[in-house]
């Protein structure tokens, strides 16, 4: 199988809220001595740590060695400045993740390189970039850095939980329900029950998920689940489009528009991915969280 390839910036990867604010002063000198002077104390994890090094773990053996081929690649995509990448590199070998690979672009955008490296996912806390990526057709989000971070109750499970329209579907029911309210909605999604919807832009990664799931090993499993605001009977389209896909998720939740952040702190996802930002504001209180900026909602 092709390898899952992860491009993560290193904001999204460790807890660096405190130099990001020397950063965004754009006092390039004071942030690089900052990271130089700190070179040998690790970063403290950050909201996609818990995801980031779960999926590493599928790079091992059935007896704990490394994988000749390894399945998963997490490559460092940044706007830190190669003295800074230099910190970042040490404090992911502190934590034993096997990640040799970065590109540092000090300050430039970073995500015309995710074609190269034929990512699945981008994961940084700049929304310009992340928006750039979806634009390019790479999977992206923007993570909430104060996010809680994920809980440790499944140590030997990656889990993922999505929201369906505009992230793993198309907008088009969500056009319709922008347009003419839910009672509209409801009978369009009826009426087009039989019929799946088009691809939404984290297809690619639930696909490239869905096969290392299959794949998976003693070290490691994989766990997804849908959230969605629909209910019955718009519920029907939402799992034929999967089946059409040839694709299973583990868990589906049809809330009806009851809050996600209850359901999800229950699921305990390593990561969130949601394109509503006043859904992952309140799911960010209990889990790591992320803005999929795609989609009617993000256009309006």
């Amino acid at each position: 199988m092709n390898k899952l390839v992860v491009a993560i910036s290193s904001r999204a990867l460790f807890d660096f809220e405190a130099e990001n604010t020397v950063f965004e002063r754009h006092d390039d000198k004071a942030y690089m001595r900052l990271q130089l002077d700190n070179l040998d104390v690790p970063a403290k994890p950050g909201v996609a740590f818990s995801l980031v090094k779960k999926l590493l773990s599928f790079n091992q053996a059935e007896d704990g060695s490394p994988l000749v081929e390894p399945r998963v690649e997490v490559v460092i995509l940044s706007r830190n400045d190669p003295v800074s990448g230099m910190r970042v590199f040490r404090s992911a070998q502190h934590y034993g993740l096997s990640i040799q690979r970065g590109t540092f672009t000090k300050g430039d955008a970073p995500w015309r390189y995710l074609k190269p490296l034929h990512a699945h996912l981008f994961l940084s806390a700049n929304l310009e970039d992340v928006r750039a990526a979806l634009n390019a057709g790479v999977p992206a989000a923007q993570v909430y850095p104060l996010s809680r971070l994920a809980s440790a109750a499944h140590p030997l499970e990656v889990r993922i939980a999505f929201d369906g329209d505009a992230v793993l579907f198309s907008d088009e029911a969500e056009q319709v329900f922008q347009a003419e309210g839910l009672v509209a909605f409801q009978k369009h999604e009826k009426a087009k029950a039989l019929q799946p919807l088009s691809a939404g832009p984290f297809k690619p990664l639930l696909e490239a998920l869905h096969h290392l799931q299959a794949v998976g090993n003693k070290h490691m499993r994989l766990r997804t689940a849908l959230v969605t605001a629909r209910s019955a009977p718009a519920h029907e389209r939402a799992i034929r489009t999967l089946m059409s896909w040839n694709i299973e998720v583990d868990e589906a939740m049809f809330l009806g528009g009851l809050a996600k952040g209850e359901f999800l702190r229950e699921f305990e996802p390593d990561f969130f991915f949601d394109d509503q930002t006043r859904h992952v504001t309140a799911a960010s209180e209990h889990v790591p969280s992320g803005h999929v900026a795609s989609g009617i909602t993000n256009h309006q």
